[in-house]
């Protein structure tokens, strides 16, 4: 139940960023003269939304886990964020990124064993 739950902040946390970005890009970027648009556009209000329901998942979860298992962990956030940048965003994802995914993974199984 509690690793669902840290998922779920995995998950939030990526899909906020997601729609930041989209949000962005739809916007032509963040620059002086648009910001308070950019601010108040439901794209970033949606992700903002986003980010407060993953911050109640993850007050729940570091009310039932460690803090030394719980932040490592949610460093898988870091390989779906690069998957959805390939996916969604079709980014260039050069050699160094994917070995550097490929090492946080290692890390989430060494710190994932009893």
């Amino acid at each position: 139940m509690i690793y669902s739950a840290l998922l779920l902040n995995i998950v939030l946390l990526v899909t906020g960023q997601i729609v930041w970005k989209i949000g962005l890009s739809k916007a032509g970027g963040l620059q002086a003269d648009n910001w308070l648009q950019v601010m108040f556009s439901p794209l970033i209000l949606l992700g903002i939304v986003i980010y407060g329901i993953a911050t109640v998942v993850w007050l729940f979860v570091l009310s039932r886990l460690p803090l030394s298992i719980a932040y490592p962990l949610q460093s898988f956030a870091f390989i779906i964020a690069l998957l959805a940048a390939l996916l969604l965003f079709h980014e260039t994802i050069p050699p160094n990124r994917w070995f550097g995914a490929l090492v946080i993974l290692a890390g989430i199984t060494v710190l994932s064993w009893k």
